[in-house]
Parts: C-alpha cells; sequence; structure tokens
C-alpha cells in the first residue's frame, strides 16, 4: 500500500484522529483515497497540506478562513493572486501580534533587572 493510514497521520502530524477527520468533513482537505476495504490512505500531499494546515491554525487563522484558502487552492491557479492576499492579511496580523509580544518582552526584562538588583541590595541572591 501507497500512503500512511490515519493512525500513522495522527503520530506524524501530531492531530488527533478526530480532527483529521473533521478537516475532511468540512472540507479542509481533498478527497482522502481509500483502500478497497474503506480506509483512510494519505500521500505525501496530504501530509504536506496538513502541515501547512497546523502551522496556519496554530498562528491563529479561523478555520473559516482555512476553509475558504482550501476552497481558493481547489478552483486553481486564478485564485492565486487571492490566495496571496489571504496569507499576506494573516502575515500582517502576525506581525502585529509579534510587536506586542516584544513590547511585553521587553517591560518583563526590565522588571526582571530590577528585581534582581533588589535582590543583590538586600543579599538575597
Amino acid at each position: 500500500m501507497d500512503g500512511w493510514s490515519i493512525q500513522e497521520v495522527s503520530k506524524k502530524t501530531g492531530l488527533s484522529v478526530h480532527t483529521l477527520r473533521y478537516y475532511e468533513r468540512i472540507g479542509l482537505m481533498d478527497y482522502i483515497a481509500r483502500t478497497d476495504s474503506g480506509r483512510r490512505t494519505y500521500s505525501e500531499h496530504d501530509l504536506e497540506w496538513l502541515t501547512l494546515l497546523t502551522n496556519l491554525r496554530s498562528t491563529g487563522m479561523a478555520i473559516k478562513d482555512m476553509q475558504h484558502f482550501a476552497e481558493m487552492v481547489r478552483n486553481g491557479e486564478a485564485t492565486i493572486p487571492d490566495r496571496r492576499k489571504l496569507l499576506e492579511a494573516h502575515q500582517q496580523k502576525l506581525e502585529k501580534q509579534l510587536e506586542g509580544i516584544e513590547r511585553t518582552l521587553a517591560i518583563m526584562e526590565k522588571k526582571i533587572s530590577v528585581y534582581r538588583s533588589w535582590e543583590e541590595s538586600l543579599g538575597t541572591t
């Protein structure tokens, strides 16, 4: 058999079997090939697509946006500009989040430095 079972893909991707079935049911996955006995068999392309979906989801992309992106991919090359725009919008959102995180980290570094100084002056280090 070429490909991987749903359990193998679950282990490879860290996604639960339930999530893999859900992604298929809501249209995030193209048709998953089946064995003669009806078991799903995932291809290398499916794994690459799941990696992209996992990364998009882990960065906070909404499922509806992921569904729209998947639909555009299925609709072919004419949707490339729209796919790029969707990803650029998500990238801009992530950049703003990163800026906020960097500001918070800078504040934390200053506060930690203050506490270290206090500890040294009190002799508690």
